[in-house]
């Protein structure tokens, strides 16, 4: 149970809030319900959110990933008081600033300014708020003249821009973002996410829903992904987001095949490696361990330094402990300094293995194509795991296990080298 004073602590309290629709294949068929007075039903049910319980503390910035109609949005309109939920509860603490359609409240006939106005009126400021508020929307907007004009007149981009120059300018403590990162021109998206990142440097409480999965890892302090109305997932944006990615991919297969994909054919040409350069440091819960992990050139050449744009084979083989039932090999790339560069697994590359016994040994062969990155000591750590890719038990674990050279890369400025192109030109 929640108590009242925990509600208060927290910007948003959802508890079991679910939002079903009726539905009607005719408009008809509505009417009809009506006039028997509900006594024969017409409709099917559909629940666009199933039983959510959710606290957003003040100052989070929560990412809301999801096929389209897992009920991102829906969840959005509740929060925002736009839609009502069916049953459950749903508690916000601070003034609520909502992008979900922008310029949903915009009248055409009137003028930019003119609707200003009327939607700081909707938002809950007043006249003289707005007016302290107007020269900041206008000079966020960046319309001329054209606020004077009737807003039927506007470009596309002139009216999301006046749009979302209103929403973020109430001084919001909840701010809701729906898509709109992903409409209009790159310079109003860039300003977009500009704005937004400094209110989240402002300690305001957003919810963020897109299908950038980039902005929700870089954006985000939490993550949760809804999947036909229920929430699936709820924690770290990178684990959330994985665990999406495998949801689709496993989707897609499905679609694909009429069946999921769930194994690959052996590699005969891979061979048990025994050897392991370096062990400083170890963990995990003992149910395999890393017995060997080599990294070789093409010719089958052992390596200790390697070249951007190389062709490369990283392999590492595994000795059972106790009988496991999912396992995943991988391993992760760090500079010198820890820094991870890179990472990945048996699982994230749609292979998988096949149940273990004691005694079993796997070896796992991944290629690899050498990135342009800055001449450094890169380290390896292999590492075997038991279940899937959003949850699962470390059983073995060595940092540093195995470490390379990266040599003529040429000038490298920070991590990795961009393709770029430069011109001049020179007036005397």
């Amino acid at each position: 149970m929640f108590s009242e004073e925990n509600i208060k602590r927290q910007a948003i309290h959802l508890k079991h809030l679910s939002k079903k629709y009726a539905i009607y294949d005719r408009p008809s068929q509505k009417l009809a319900e009506l006039l028997t007075l509900r006594r024969k039903r017409w409709h099917r049910e559909f629940w666009a959110l199933k039983d959510i319980s959710l606290e957003v503390s003040p100052g989070t910035t929560l990412g809301i990933v999801g096929q389209n109609g897992s009920g991102k949005s829906t969840l959005l309109q509740v929060v925002a008081g736009i839609l009502t939920q069916t049953s459950g509860e749903c508690s916000v603490e601070g003034k609520v600033s909502a992008l979900l359609e922008l310029g949903s409240g915009f009248s055409p006939e009137f003028t930019g300014r003119d609707n200003v106005f009327m939607n700081g009126a909707i938002m809950g400021l007043t006249h003289s708020q707005v007016e302290k508020r107007l020269e900041d929307i206008l000079d966020f907007a960046e319309i001329g003249e054209f606020v004077d004009q009737p807003v039927k007149t506007y470009s596309s981009g002139m009216f999301m821009r006046l749009a979302f120059a209103v929403a973020i300018h109430v001084d919001p403590d909840i701010l809701l973002v729906d898509e709109v990162l992903a409409v209009g021109d790159l310079v109003f998206q860039h300003r977009c996410t500009n704005r937004i990142r400094r209110l989240r440097q402002e300690g305001k409480t957003i919810l963020f829903v897109t299908h950038d999965l980039q902005a929700i890892t870089r954006f985000c302090d939490r993550a949760i992904l809804l999947d036909h109305g229920q929430k699936l997932e709820d924690g770290d944006p990178e684990q959330v987001v994985q665990r999406y990615q495998a949801l689709i991919a496993g989707r897609e297969q499905k679609a694909g095949s009429g069946e999921v994909w769930t194994g690959a054919e052996q590699d005969q040409n891979l061979q048990v490696v025994s050897t392991i350069p370096h062990i400083h440091h170890r963990y995990g819960d003992g149910g395999a361990k890393v017995i060997g992990i080599i990294l070789h050139s093409s010719e089958g050449e052992v390596l200790n330094e390697i070249r951007a744009g190389e062709e490369v084979h990283l392999v590492i083989s595994v000795q059972f402990v106790r009988p496991l039932q999912n396992p995943i090999i991988g391993f992760t790339i760090r500079d010198h300094l820890g820094v991870e560069i890179a990472a990945s697994n048996t699982s994230y590359e749609g292979l998988h293995l096949p149940p273990t016994n004691p005694e079993d040994v796997l070896t796992v062969g991944f290629q690899i194509q050498i990135p342009e990155l800055r001449p450094d000591s890169y380290s390896i750590s292999p590492a075997v795991a038991n279940g899937n890719i959003w949850q699962h038990s470390i059983e073995d674990w060595i940092d540093n296990a195995y470490i390379v050279n990266l040599v003529d890369s040429g000038l490298v400025y920070g991590m990795m080298r961009w393709s770029v192109q430069a011109s001049y030109r020179w007036e005397k």
